[in-house]
């Protein structure tokens, strides 16, 4: 079981999550831990193996994306830096980590399709 590209981004968020949660709103405590889970969920299944898993990473970083754009003290933090570390944690967890995820995701769906059609045609 090899780690892949999109096991190591999730990896990778669950780590920022870990370390940005702490310095976060302390009445979101529960989702945000409920949110790293799924991340720390979805990278021990990609991990072993299910592919359905891989579907699930999509719409959850589309999901955070969004929810990060809509939080109107995320926004500010973000554009004014007036918590400097929140807002890197904020711009890299939130956006870059999860771009990531989408690609890498979608990159590693057509590449496991490639495959399955590569076997379809020798048999």
């Amino acid at each position: 079981m090899p780690f892949t590209r999109v096991v190591i981004i999730l990896v990778a968020i669950s780590i920022v999550g870990a370390i940005a949660i702490p310095f976060g709103d302390p009445q979101f405590l529960g989702r945000a831990i409920a949110l790293e889970l799924s991340f720390i969920t979805l990278a021990v299944l990609t991990y072993k193996g299910f592919r359905k898993a891989l579907y699930a990473c999509i719409p959850l970083a589309i999901i955070v994306m969004v929810g990060n754009s809509l939080a109107s003290p995320h926004v500010e933090i973000m554009t004014t830096f007036s918590k400097p570390f929140n807002a890197i944690m904020l711009i890299i967890g939130g956006y870059v980590l999860q771009g990531a995820l989408i690609g890498t995701t979608v990159f590693q769906l057509e590449s496991r399709r490639q495959d399955i059609i590569q076997k379809q045609k020798k048999n």
